[in-house]
């Protein structure tokens, strides 16, 4: 099969690859540009999913992040429904499943992250047993929900939650089961911790924390029945949703030689420019792993794809800056917006203020007297203050921040 040359070619086809088009489309870069998307849709938002698609208040037409006549009137190649299978870094060409072969000037690996599965001689690949990353995902988990009874979430991080939330809308019984000593054990205090499972005990979630999942069991029909957990207990279900992580979709990169981060989500090793350890390819979004701190991370947001797009699209045009991330993230959990600015990592001191109203709230994470990170539960005034410090590196005096009577302007 005859090979096609273009200059830049994109595997992957999420927010960081149209970030990144569309970049150079308006900085007035014409290269050839083609991307390569496994599923069958344009490029969609990934958020929203687990939001405002599952509760049926958003149309699927809504989550695209381009409509298809964009990337037309943009002169860039969309591929959908096509699996690049290797790259030769060498020749500087990739095979597709297909068959057809694409040779590139640069590439870019921008191929996210998939969730972790239950392992399925327990359990895992009996129908009713979910995971939530991809539009197909939802639909399958939607129609799920619609004849549910009792749900049971793995994993007490924020997808586990919001399906939670969702759940409880649809007036499903939900019990919500961690491994670890808490829910959000990973990615926020005690106090925000608890201030969100206050909220969906309220709503009528069960939530075990330190217990583990044993077993799956299923029906004579191959679907999931209940749940043995590691206390001796068991749980009926009729559906459950596995949220334990995600893990790097890396493979290509590995296959093709290029340095990887050895740990169990792995990630592909960028430098702060975004390049892999082959000079011709980059990796931004979900699957990059970056310094950051003295460490490597890997951020699982559109703030940090659509940044780093943009950052690698600079480098692009010659303006080679190199990317310094401020995180932001948000989570949806019925009435209740969380609102996370920076990373929590490190911190040695935690400060909370009450918020307007009771439920509503802020904490603020400090390394020594450096403010590194803050929590917002419905309190959008303190996240936007908190962010706009993070974003000019300004730091609050923190026995100020913890005075609900004293102005926030004042703790500077």
């Amino acid at each position: 099969m005859t090979q096609e040359k273009v200059e830049l070619l994109v595997i992957g086809a999420g927010q960081a690859a149209v970030t990144l088009v569309e970049t150079l489309r308006r900085a007035g870069d014409m290269r050839r540009i083609t991307i390569l998307g496994e599923e069958p849709y344009p490029p969609y938002q990934r958020p929203p999913l687990s939001k405002a698609y599952l509760s049926g208040k958003l149309e699927k037409e809504r989550l695209w992040l381009k409509p298809r006549a964009w990337y037309l009137e943009n002169d860039i190649t969309l591929l959908t429904g096509r699996r690049a299978r290797a790259i030769d870094a060498k020749a500087r060409t990739v095979l597709c499943e297909d068959g057809r072969r694409f040779g590139y000037e640069a590439l870019v690996m921008a191929t996210g992250s998939r969730p972790r599965r239950f392992p399925s001689e327990l359990g895992g690949d009996l129908r009713g047993v979910h995971t939530i990353r991809g539009l197909d995902d939802i639909e399958r988990l939607s129609t799920d929900l619609a004849h549910a009874r009792c749900l049971l979430v793995i994993g007490g991080g924020y997808i586990g939650l919001e399906a939670a939330a969702i759940a409880r809308a649809y007036g499903i019984e939900v019990t919500l089961v961690e491994a670890g000593p808490r829910i959000l054990a990973r990615v926020a205090c005690e106090t925000t911790a608890t201030m969100v499972r206050d909220l969906h005990c309220a709503k009528g979630v069960t939530i075990r924390e330190g217990v583990g999942v044993d077993q799956i069991g299923g029906d004579n029909f191959g679907t999931v029945a209940e749940v043995r957990l590691s206390d001796g207990t068991s749980c009926p279900a009729d559906l459950v949703i596995v949220g334990i992580g995600a893990v790097a979709n890396d493979t290509l990169a590995r296959d093709a030689g290029l340095d990887c981060l050895e740990s169990p989500g792995g990630g592909i090793l960028v430098d702060t420019q975004c390049v892999t350890s082959d000079p011709a390819i980059h990796a931004i979004g979900d699957v990059a792993a970056f310094p950051f701190s003295g460490r490597r991370i890997r951020l699982e947001s559109v703030q940090n794809a659509c940044d780093q797009a943009r950052a690698l699209a600079g480098r692009f045009l010659g303006a080679g800056a190199c990317y310094v991330p401020t995180p932001w993230f948000w989570s949806d959990q019925y009435d209740m917006k969380l609102q996370i600015a920076g990373l929590s990592v490190g911190a040695d001191r935690t400060v909370f203020r009450p918020g307007p109203k009771p439920g509503a709230g802020s904490v603020w994470y400090f390394c020594g007297t450096r403010l590194v990170a803050i929590d917002a539960l419905s309190d959008p005034r303190a996240y936007m203050t908190g962010k706009r410090w993070l974003e000019q590196g300004v730091s609050p005096c923190a026995d100020q921040i913890s005075n609900p009577q004293a102005d926030l302007k004042a703790a500077v």
